[in-house]
């Protein structure tokens, strides 16, 4: 890590004005690691969503759609992919303004990549995207979102992305794995099928004989994909300990798995599955949760590392407080409901004033390709007012801030906070090219 003392006489001191402006400049250009996506490189065929007619049948948009439109959930679910797509656009974009943030977010990726977005038809949309070949468009879509490394959300128990795994096709080196372990941990009659058909002797109940075979089955998969910490989602009821499959599994396979394969676990608490059935993925709602699992879990197991993010906006201060009393947990993103400007920029600042740099302020969750576009677009400027601010209360507090240090503080934000919690190393201290230089017009004193 690169410290004050480190900084060279030469670095500019920056006064309010050009602080902003180069915190604003500093994290727009910030190439990022995206700790927590959905997505997939093109070789796994059909898990790789991408283009218009993914982008407008996500569930944001579908729940939104029903909801304005009135529209019949079965009936909607009913229709072609193509045919759900033009609803939503002739609900949501052309008899209704896009002033949601999911809305907005499909705003920000048509104009992003030159199309028109107050056109009354997805003609122009679709023939853009069948012409592109995908992995051009990949590229073209990291390079614009400024994204250095996707994380991926990757599920043994989904048989078509096993199959992937299991040929051993080479993954594209801008992807990483990411092993999520829902169905272990939240599903143990699902689990154990599946258990079984990679032949492991299990019953239905997670006994020792369970825990051994659990055991292997995740070492197996971590050996396969190589992931750069294990994951799961969890309900707003959970509680630890509990007299559970879960608490055993977590207790005797995953947390001791994690630690001799030098891999956080990442813990996303909060979801209510299901809450309107009719919606299908988009039903899913959230609750409170009890930040006093993770003080226990942190507590009983500190040479675990746990990365943290909880879906209700009622959990955010206790998490950030939890942070300051336990070196291993990480708190990170906004996640899912959360990622919305005035929530972010909220848990942003609550975060800095508390934990100083020693968060990871955003993932994007996104679940396709061209999400990334929007959703990384408009946190950075979040961020970047809500670092900037900061900034400015510690000059007028009569502390001079200068350019490498900005440079510093925005990359272990986005990279060096993930680097060092994973197996990827500690690199937080470099500071990327041109860091120094002045915005246009920006004074110094």
């Amino acid at each position: 890590m690169i410290e004050t003392a480190d900084l060279s006489p030469s670095d500019a001191v920056l006064d309010r004005d050009a602080v902003r402006a180069h915190t604003t400049r500093i994290v727009a250009e910030m190439q990022v690691i995206d700790m927590h996506t959905h997505l997939f490189p093109p070789q796994f065929e059909e898990l790789a969503s991408w283009g218009i007619d993914d982008l407008l049948t996500y569930h944001y948009l579908v729940a939104e759609a029903i909801r304005s439109g009135n529209l019949r959930p079965d009936e909607f679910q009913a229709m072609p992919k193509t045919s759900q797509a033009d609803l939503v656009w002739q609900i949501l974009f052309v008899r209704n303004t896009p002033l949601s943030e999911a809305t907005r977010g499909v705003i920000t990726v048509l104009s992003a990549l030159g199309l028109d977005p107050v056109r009354p038809d997805l003609r122009e949309a679709r023939d853009f995207f069948r012409a592109a070949a995908p992995a051009e468009h990949l590229g073209r879509v990291l390079d614009h979102a400024r994204v250095d490394l996707v994380v991926m959300t990757n599920d043994p128990f989904n048989a078509a992305e096993a199959r992937v795994w299991n040929e051993n096709a080479p993954v594209d080196p801008r992807f990483r794995a990411a092993l999520r372990i829902d169905t272990l941990l939240n599903d143990w009659a699902t689990a154990r099928r599946a258990l079984e058909d990679n032949g492991h002797a299990v019953g239905n109940i997670v006994d020792d004989q369970a825990v051994a075979h659990a055991r292997r089955f995740v070492d197996t998969w971590i050996r396969r994909m190589d992931p750069l910490y294990v994951a799961v989602s969890l309900p707003d009821d959970f509680s630890w300990p509990a007299e559970d499959a879960r608490t055993r599994l977590i207790r005797d396979v995953v947390l001791p798995a994690c630690r001799d394969h030098r891999l956080p676990f990442a813990m996303m608490i909060g979801v209510r599955r299901r809450v309107n059935p009719a919606l299908h993925d988009a039903g899913d709602a959230l609750g409170r949760a009890d930040v006093s699992v993770v003080h226990r879990l942190c507590r009983e197991h500190p040479d675990n590392r746990f990365l943290v993010t909880m879906l209700s906006r009622e959990n955010q201060h206790e998490l950030c407080v939890a942070a300051r009393k336990f070196s291993n947990l990480m708190p990170f993103g906004c996640w899912w409901f959360l990622n919305n400007p005035s929530i972010v920029s909220e848990i942003t600042r609550e975060r800095l004033e508390l934990l100083g740099t020693t968060f990871i302020p955003q993932h994007s969750d996104a679940r396709v390709l061209e999400q990334l576009l929007y959703k990384w677009a408009h946190s950075r400027r979040d961020v970047a007012d809500a670092l900037a601010d900061q900034y400015t209360r510690l000059i007028d507090s009569g502390r001079p801030v200068t350019t490498r240090e900005i440079a510093r503080d925005v990359h272990r934000l986005f990279v060096g906070n993930f680097q060092q919690w994973t197996t990827l190393g500690d690199s937080a201290g470099s500071i990327p090219p041109n860091a120094n230089a002045i915005p246009n017009g920006a004074s110094t004193r």
